[in-house]
């Protein structure tokens, strides 16, 4: 697979990575704000990708990222020296979204090979729970922006809110939507 670094958007940046890291036995899923980009079709832009690593070394990591790709690790973010408007970061598994930890993320096929992504309704509660815990009123627009353009599991999300007593972040999800 080839890519345009320079002018690459973060669902191209996301099925190059997610894919060749699968071939080289690394599962990752995309979490945070490029998958809002990805669901909004570009109308939100996040500037960085974010993974949740399972158990893999850091030195396979930077085997791939590194020495296949051409990355450069700047503290704790990998960039492309052609790549000047996204990064990559990585956390370590399990993926959670406030206290839950089941999270099942969807499964793409991109050439042969399956990544992982949130799902559009795991998207809206890691959205929700920025909202909510750290006060980003942004994420209240990220999420209804996903909304918008995706089917969501609403009885889900506001199972969790409740679960997490964030009842106001649906309550505000709810209206922004109306």
């Amino acid at each position: 697979m080839k890519i345009d670094f320079k002018n690459c958007t973060e669902e191209e940046l996301w099925k190059y990575i997610a894919t060749e890291l699968f071939r080289n036995e690394i599962d990752v899923i995309l979490v945070g704000g490029a998958v809002v980009s990805i669901y909004s079709e570009g109308a939100y832009r996040s500037g960085d990708l974010d993974f949740v690593k399972h158990d893999f070394t850091r030195d396979k990591l930077n085997e791939v990222l590194i020495d296949q790709l051409g990355f450069k690790k700047e503290g704790r973010h990998y960039k492309h020296p052609e790549c000047s408007h996204l990064y990559l970061e990585f956390a370590t598994f399990p993926a959670s979204i406030g206290e839950d930890y089941q999270i099942k993320p969807a499964e793409v096929e991109n050439e042969g090979q399956i990544i992982k992504i949130f799902t559009p309704t795991d998207c809206v509660r890691d959205r929700l729970a920025n909202y909510a815990f750290f006060h980003a009123v942004e994420c209240l627009d990220q999420s209804v922006l996903v909304a918008k353009k995706h089917p969501i599991d609403f009885k889900k999300v506001k199972a969790w809110c409740e679960n997490e007593k964030i009842n106001q972040a649906f309550i505000d999800l709810k209206e922004a939507l109306k």
